[in-house]
């Protein structure tokens, strides 16, 4: 991780030019902006035009897509991907290997558990007792066998 830039080539053949941050190691695309206090996590993209507030934490291996904004002091996971033109609002906090669809806009305060998925143009309000793809929502209940609990 000593080099200061990294030259990566897309399918297509285009070769991108990106910037070590200084404070994590991630990797920032051209025309993106990342506050100094950000942590961008080790093999973390962030693309052309995003832009990620101060204090934030971006773990290992994640994508922030183009034109993505990341608020303030948020924290993001490993392994998630951050789709295109999405809005995330200071203080979230999105768990690791969520997948966020192009589009999105995540209020503040917003806590999104690991394995989330957002669909493209998806909402999720803002406050700090709101919880997506939260695992007891999911859980099927249990039968009883005829009797009640005491």
């Amino acid at each position: 991780m000593n080099a200061k830039f990294v030259s990566v080539e897309d399918d297509a053949g285009k070769v991108t030019r990106y910037v070590r941050h200084a404070n994590g190691g991630g990797l920032i695309g051209p025309g993106a902006i990342v506050a100094d206090t950000a942590r961008i996590g080790p093999m973390t993209y962030v693309e052309h035009g995003a832009r990620i507030g101060s204090g934030c934490r971006i773990g290992h291996g994640s994508w922030i897509d183009r034109d993505a904004t990341i608020g303030d002091r948020a924290v993001i996971g490993d392994g998630v991907r951050i789709g295109r033109g999405t809005v995330v609002g200071s203080r979230v906090h999105i768990g690791s290997h969520s997948r966020i669809g192009s589009g999105v806009l995540i209020e503040h305060g917003a806590h999104l558990h690991t394995d989330t998925t957002v669909p493209d143009g998806g909402h999720v309000p803002m406050g700090p007792h709101v919880r997506v793809g939260d695992q007891a929502k999911n859980r099927p209940h249990r039968k009883s066998k005829g009797r009640m609990a005491a």
